[in-house]
């Protein structure tokens, strides 16, 4: 019996998702007295995993397809052959498409987006988000076998002792039914569902010649830049910087909304931050009720005044 964790390590570095999902896993197995065996693919970081909380590392090194089914048969093979009770994922594009399939497959319960370690006191209970993070909710899974996706920044990440096994996977995945004809990199910067600390901004900038001072500021308090849809629509800044809920769904520690009203769309993909803080001009913005702490006034004068405290922030550390 044992724990696995599938992760993706197909980029320069394994991304902090993926480590907060193994050390997910490290938990689950100390708390049922088993290992961790991480199962991945590609190239990047798969040897580094073994003094990231994995016993074992299981690695298809010529599986750089992002085909869902293909996955699906790599993570099943491994965890029939690891005899897993337990299998983790992250509650990312790659997770939600594998992790159903996964689960279907081996007749598993499954919980898409927990957000804390499973309560395995009595019996596995696992605690996630419900009605687009309004509520919560305990599911209880009694299947014997478990799959459990995980929300980014739902965890601090350990360190582990290293140590891993690495094998390589020689199974075989079938043919891949999607062709990747393009790969084109996000770009600079930290990926929003990574980031602790995301600076906002909407259609209340007026314009993407403006969005100098939101990029200042982000880059001055270490935070990732973001927008809202109508934004992203009108092409003033690229799609992946787009959150809510038909964007990218975020939970950082911090979330600074410039110039953005807060519909409900966009609220479901950024109510689970730690933190709101609201800027906006109209008092009557339904961000506000939202918002941890808010500040009426015109984003072009307040914008200027925060830079420069983050500036001095800084150059007093």
């Amino acid at each position: 019996m044992s724990v696995v964790v599938f992760i993706d390590t197909r980029g320069e570095k394994v991304a902090k998702a993926a480590l907060e999902a193994l050390t997910y896993g490290r938990k689950v197995a100390d708390a049922s007295g088993t290992t961790v065996t991480a199962v991945t693919f590609g190239d990047a970081g798969a040897d580094k995993l073994g003094a990231l909380n994995a016993n074992k590392v299981v690695v298809a090194r010529a599986a750089k397809t992002v085909d869902g089914q293909q996955l699906t048969k790599l993570v099943c093979a491994v965890a029939q052959a690891e005899s897993a009770q337990v299998i983790v994922s992250t509650h990312d594009n790659l997770g939600k498409a594998v992790a159903p399939r996964v689960a279907a497959r081996l007749k598993a319960g499954q919980v898409a987006g927990a957000i804390t370690l499973p309560d395995m006191s009595s019996g596995f209970k696992v605690k996630r988000n419900v009605f687009s993070g309004k509520a919560q909710a305990w599911v209880e899974v009694k299947s014997p076998i478990k799959v459990v996706s995980m929300m980014p920044n739902s965890l601090p990440i350990e360190a582990g002792s290293g140590g891993a096994v690495v094998e390589e996977f020689n199974g075989d995945l079938g043919t891949p039914r999607i062709t990747v004809k393009e790969m084109r990199p996000a770009g600079e910067g930290i990926p929003l569902p990574e980031a602790e600390i995301v600076v906002s901004a909407g259609r209340g900038m007026k314009g993407p010649e403006n969005w100098a001072p939101v990029e200042e500021l982000a880059k001055l308090i270490h935070g990732a830049t973001a927008c809202s849809r109508p934004v992203a629509d009108m092409h003033w800044r690229p799609h992946h910087e787009h959150v809510g809920q038909t964007g990218v769904a975020i939970r950082p520690n911090c979330y600074i909304a410039i110039g953005i009203s807060g519909a409900i769309q966009h609220l479901a993909g950024v109510n689970q931050s730690k933190v709101i803080a609201v800027i906006n001009k109209d008092p009557e913005a339904p961000f506000f009720k939202a918002a941890d702490y808010g500040i009426v006034g015109d984003a072009f004068e307040i914008l200027p005044k925060l830079i420069e405290a983050a500036k001095k922030l800084n150059a007093e550390r």
